[in-house]
């Protein structure tokens, strides 16, 4: 859990939005971390074989670049 003493500066578009008959979850979540992070699955996640997944998204030219640091991955299969 992520609590914060002053409000965010900017906001994140989120929702569903449909294109025909396509729909679109448009919702991820945002943020800049400067502290070691631990990305954690669930407690049954070894057992049911679960991974984990990252994903970067780039505006459709393949541009995206992403650097991952400090991290640690747990529970995540």
């Amino acid at each position: 859990m992520i609590t914060f003493t002053e409000p965010l500066l900017y906001k994140h578009y989120a929702g569903v939005q449909t294109f025909g008959a396509d729909t679109i979850d448009m919702r991820a979540e945002v943020g800049l971390l400067s502290r070691n992070v631990k990305y954690q699955g669930d407690s049954t996640s070894a057992e049911n074989q679960y991974g984990a997944f990252i994903m970067m998204h780039s505006p459709g030219d393949e541009s995206t670049v992403a650097r991952i640091d400090s991290i640690e991955l747990y529970n995540v299969g």
